[in-house]
């Protein structure tokens, strides 16, 4: 039995293109967000001690991306954006191509492979992205999560799911329940995490429905309801997060200067 090796993507260049070759839960739609084709190819390109891949022997079977990013700037002062995992992927490379000294690293993905669900794996990436976030002198990991339950309740409001709690104390979502008990903190709601627009056809293609009456449209795999403007030709899926924080005690901020480097 070979043992699961977790490393950046800095050590292992050569999984780049393998990234994508596992099997994921992601619904198809999600493919399309606009920041998502434009920047994770840079991600993979220009912030690989960034990104984390889990092999078992020659396979790829998880993968996670972060991105540093300087949450305390001038104009942002630690305050975390209701857009969510959008906003905090603008700042990042903003940050980058500006050479703004990061303070923060936040999470931006962590997906196990669909036949590898189960193992415990998406804790085990959570825990190796705040290792390497304290090990590059950071203080502290952000996450828009995407709580995994939510799709079941796509009426709920996110402001009532983020917060519920089971008996124990422990949220109700299971993922968000996976950063608690790694750590985290539930800090508030990113309302306008990620945004995205196509025309009627487009979604039709995406979801197999027929976007052809106007108001909220169930699809599988949302978080809430994509909303139909048939009149205009086009619907609008606006995913709403949930920002947790992970405070790293034993890291240091002022240690960040050379996080990119």
């Amino acid at each position: 039995m070979t043992a699961i090796l977790i490393t950046t993507l800095a050590e292992r260049p050569e999984l780049a293109d393998r990234l994508w070759d596992m099997k994921d839960p992601w619904p198809p739609f999600a493919a399309h967000d606009a920041l998502a084709w434009l920047l994770y190819p840079r991600m993979t390109a220009e912030l690989a001690d960034y990104v984390l891949v889990a092999t078992d022997g020659d396979a790829v079977i998880a993968r996670g991306f972060s991105v540093p990013f300087a949450l305390h700037a001038g104009g942002r002062d630690g305050v975390l954006p209701a857009q969510g995992w959008d906003r905090v992927l603008m700042w990042a490379f903003s940050d980058l191509r500006r050479g703004v000294r990061p303070d923060t690293v936040s999470a931006i993905e962590i997906t196990v492979a669909t036949d590898r669900q189960g193992e415990g794996l998406s804790g085990l990436m959570l825990a190796a992205m705040r290792d390497n976030a304290r090990a590059r002198g950071f203080a502290e990991v952000v996450a828009p999560v995407r709580p995994s339950g939510k799709p079941a309740e796509p009426d709920t409001s996110i402001h009532e799911y983020a917060y519920r709690i089971r008996e124990d104390g422990l949220p109700y979502d299971p993922w968000l329940r996976v950063h608690v008990r790694a750590g985290g903190v539930v800090h508030s709601v990113a309302p306008l995490s990620m945004t995205i627009t196509g025309s009627l056809a487009q979604w039709r293609e995406w979801t197999g429905l027929p976007f052809d009456a106007a108001g909220p449209v169930r699809v599988p795999g949302a978080l809430a309801p994509v909303r139909c403007e048939p009149e205009q030709g086009y619907a609008v899926y606006v995913e709403p997060n949930v920002w947790v924080r992970h405070r790293l005690v034993d890291g240091t901020a002022a240690q960040a200067a050379d996080a990119t480097g």
